[in-house]
C-alpha cells in the first residue's frame, strides 16, 4: 500500500452533508489541497490528524518534531477514512465519515464540524483500483468500505461486469450507487445480527461466474478473515486478484487495532498456507 510521506495538510470545511442517518459527508477545500495526488487508486484514503483536547500545533504541523519533542500523552491521534470523490479542477476533496452517535472520535468530531472550520490530515495513500483485465468484479463491505466501492464503481468500464454486496444498518443507510458497468448490487440490513454475519452468508452463496475475478473485500476484521479464507482456500483466487483488508475491528480502537494489525494478518497468512497446502 502506497502512502503519501507523512506531510499534515490543512484544509478548510467547505460544507457537510448528511447522506444517510449514519453518514456525515465532509467537503474540503483550501489552496493546499491544489495538486493533491489522488487519482490513481479508488481506495485513496486520508489520515486526519486529532491533537488532544485543548492542544493546538505550530503550522506547518510535523508529525515526526511532534513525537520528538512532545511527550507521548501530547502526540496527536490519526484515523484513516477513505476519499469518496477529488475535484482537481475546484480543488475540492470529498470525505464519509460514519457516525454513530457519541461513539468513538472521529464521527463526533466530524458532527460539530462547520463550514469554514480547519481540519488537518496526512496522505493521500492507496492501493488498488479495478482491474481493466479481469473478467468480472467483486465488490464487499460494510459502511466503512462504501467510500471505496462506490468509488471503484464509478471508474469501471462500460461492458464490465460486478457483483456488488454491501451491508448496512438498515434500509435508510443506502445510498444511490452510480456506474457505466453492468452491476448486480445487493443491499444486506444487519437489522440486529452481528456485523458482517449477512455479508459473509451472501458472498458465500454467491454463483461465481466463469472467469477471473478481480475481488475487493473490506471492512470489520473477523468477517473479512472468514471471507479470506473463503476466496483464497475454497474459491482458489489469487492472492494478487484480492485486495482485503481489515479496515477495524470489533472490541478496539483504532490505535489498538494498529497495534495487533500486523500480527493479526500474519496468523491469517499463515493459517491460509497451511489450508492451502
Amino acid at each position: 500500500m502506497s502512502e503519501r510521506p507523512k506531510k499534515v495538510t490543512a484544509a478548510k470545511v467547505l460544507r457537510t452533508e448528511r447522506p444517510t442517518p449514519h453518514l456525515i459527508r465532509l467537503v474540503l477545500g483550501g489552496a493546499e489541497l491544489t495538486g493533491l495526488p489522488v487519482g490513481a487508486y479508488t481506495d485513496h484514503y486520508i489520515k486526519f490528524v486529532f491533537p488532544p483536547a485543548g492542544m493546538s500545533y505550530p503550522h506547518p504541523v510535523d508529525l515526526a518534531a511532534l513525537k520528538r519533542d512532545l511527550p507521548r500523552e501530547q502526540w496527536p491521534r490519526l484515523r484513516a477514512y477513505t476519499v469518496r470523490a477529488w475535484d482537481a479542477a475546484a480543488a475540492e476533496l470529498t470525505v464519509d465519515v460514519v457516525h454513530h452517535g457519541d461513539e468513538g472520535l472521529a464521527g463526533p468530531w466530524a458532527a460539530a464540524l462547520c463550514p469554514g472550520d480547519e481540519v488537518l490530515f496526512t496522505g493521500p495513500g492507496g492501493a488498488y483500483a479495478p482491474s481493466p483485465a479481469a473478467d468480472w468484479h467483486l465488490l464487499a463491505g460494510d459502511e466503512s468500505a462504501l467510500p471505496a466501492i462506490a468509488a471503484a464503481l464509478e471508474r469501471l468500464p462500460v461492458g464490465a461486469a460486478a457483483k456488488v454486496f454491501v451491508e448496512v444498518d438498515g434500509p435508510a443507510d443506502e445510498l444511490p450507487l452510480a456506474s457505466p458497468a453492468a452491476v448486480e448490487l445487493t443491499w444486506l440490513h444487519r437489522s440486529g445480527r452481528p456485523v458482517g454475519a449477512a455479508l459473509v452468508a451472501a458472498v458465500t452463496a454467491l454463483e461465481f461466474p466463469p472467469g477471473a475475478v478481480h475481488a475487493f473485500v473490506h471492512g470489520e476484521a473477523g468477517y473479512v478473515k472468514e471471507l479470506r479464507r473463503l476466496l483464497r482456500v475454497e474459491r482458489g483466487v489469487p492472492r494478487e486478484a484480492l485486495s482485503i483488508s481489515g479496515y477495524w475491528r470489533l472490541g478496539m480502537d483504532d490505535e489498538g487495532w494498529r497495534s495487533t494489525k500486523a500480527g493479526w494478518n500474519a496468523q491469517v497468512e499463515a493459517e491460509e498456507v497451511a489450508a492451502v497446502a
